[in-house]
């Protein structure tokens, strides 16, 4: 619809800082009123999956082979039982027992499971988890990742971290072995870090947002956004990470952290339309990556 398209717009204006966040979010607890919470922490992290499954593997698969130590975490997955290959997936790692690890599988809509936000403003308002990370996917946590986040959370009270260094690959094609693997029955996957190279975030982007848990249940996740919280028919953009950061007042808080690797690939799943349409946007994809 054309209204909610000025909506979004609206949005996107705004969290460019052209409007206070206040006016939008006033009740973001400040720094003080925030717990500092030492020894044995819980992280949330929060993913959501709409025909990735092939890469939603080696998420799970990662937290199996490297599991934390020294703190204790919930792996929440906002997904669509009609996505059959992803209910499989996720039915296989609920019988796998990891100490320390928590599995949490939230079904929704997929007309709501295309707002990413949707799920995210939920987790948020309802955690019980000292930290929660916001995440794709995509994203692995490898070895040394979340205890050496525990240690780097030792008594912070900033509202928003991210890891100043992620581990990529280059945009796969979709018949690239690795990602051919992960369509093979569900099973534990481990992958060869030597296809890896670094890049260096410079904000808490999409998936590399860590929120303090006081500021997840004070603020949700864009929960007064009311557009950023309506289903919708084929997958939205994400315009809403940014929003979310404009109204923590933050571009978050770098963190020097390790095991941070994420899988690029060209081919997007999620995307809708006419095969022409879908081939399209992703040679656009392709060449805005090249570029």
């Amino acid at each position: 619809m054309a209204t909610d398209r000025l909506k979004l717009l609206f949005y996107q204006i705004a969290a460019s800082g052209v409007l206070p966040a206040r006016w939008f979010e006033p009740d973001l607890p400040p720094l003080q009123a925030r717990a500092a919470i030492t020894g044995r922490l819980h992280l949330e992290v929060v993913s959501h999956c709409w025909q990735y499954s092939h890469l939603l593997i080696y998420q799970l698969s990662s937290l199996v082979l490297f599991p934390p130590r020294d703190m204790d975490l919930t792996m929440t997955v906002f997904y669509c039982p009609e996505d059959a290959a992803t209910a499989a997936l996720l039915g296989f790692f609920a019988d796998q027992r990891v100490p320390g690890v928590r599995w949490n599988w939230q079904p929704l809509p997929r007309q709501a499971l295309f707002r990413r936000s949707i799920g995210r403003n939920r987790a948020a308002l309802a955690t019980t988890a000292d930290w929660v990370w916001f995440t794709d996917c995509d994203l692995m946590f490898r070895e040394g990742c979340l205890d050496a986040l525990s240690d780097l959370l030792q008594g912070r009270q900033e509202a928003l971290f991210y890891p100043d260094e992620e581990r990529c690959t280059d945009l796969l094609e979709a018949e690239n072995p690795m990602l051919g693997s992960g369509r093979q029955s569900p099973t534990v996957l481990d992958i060869g870090a030597e296809v890896f190279t670094s890049l260096y975030p410079t904000r808490a982007t999409g998936p590399l947002q860590i929120a303090h848990g006081d500021v997840c249940r004070a603020v949700g996740y864009c929960r007064h956004i009311r557009v950023y919280q309506m289903p919708v028919e084929s997958f939205a953009k994400c315009h809403e990470d940014r929003a979310f950061r404009w109204l923590l007042r933050t571009r978050g808080e770098p963190l020097k952290l390790p095991g941070v690797y994420r899988i690029r690939h060209v081919h997007k799943g999620r995307y809708s339309g006419s095969e022409t349409h879908k081939r399209l946007r992703t040679r656009l994809r392709a060449l805005k990556d090249r570029r």
